[in-house]
């Protein structure tokens, strides 16, 4: 239930940091933005499901998040959006570690669309989704 949880939590914020996205993206990318935002907002609505399949209590959305820099336009946006993904995947990947059978299999596929949503907004991709955090903490 706790990596359950942490996952709603963070697609929580990645709901609220896709508002500022769309907000600074220029018109290029903006479809974009929208399609990230409503695969969020999606895979939190199935998360508070599972928390109550699980007999808990989904934890609420926050009134605001702490952006990880300032945002002041497009470039900063697109940025903002590969850190939203990447963050999100990490908290996949720790589901996936804790979970079992068709929540681990939607857990997966989760981080899946993460890593692939961070690899759009950043232009490249890493080796291994959701673990480079962990990475620069071992080392």
């Amino acid at each position: 239930m706790k990596a359950v949880q942490a996952a709603l939590r963070a697609e929580h914020a990645a709901v609220y940091g896709y508002g500022v996205v769309g907000g600074r993206i220029g018109a290029g990318r903006r479809a974009e933005a929208r399609t990230a935002y409503d695969a969020h907002r999606a895979r939190r609505d199935e998360l508070r499901r599972a928390v109550r399949d699980l007999g808990g209590e989904p934890e609420s959305s926050a009134a605001a998040y702490a952006l990880p820099f300032p945002v002041p336009d497009a470039a900063a946006a697109a940025r903002l959006a590969a850190e939203l993904e990447e963050r999100v995947a990490g908290v996949y990947a720790d589901l996936v570690r804790a979970a079992g059978g068709t929540r681990r299999s939607a857990a997966a596929e989760s981080l899946r669309e993460a890593a692939v949503r961070a690899a759009r907004w950043r232009g490249g991709s890493v080796a291994f989704p959701g673990l480079a955090e962990r990475s620069g903490a071992s080392g």
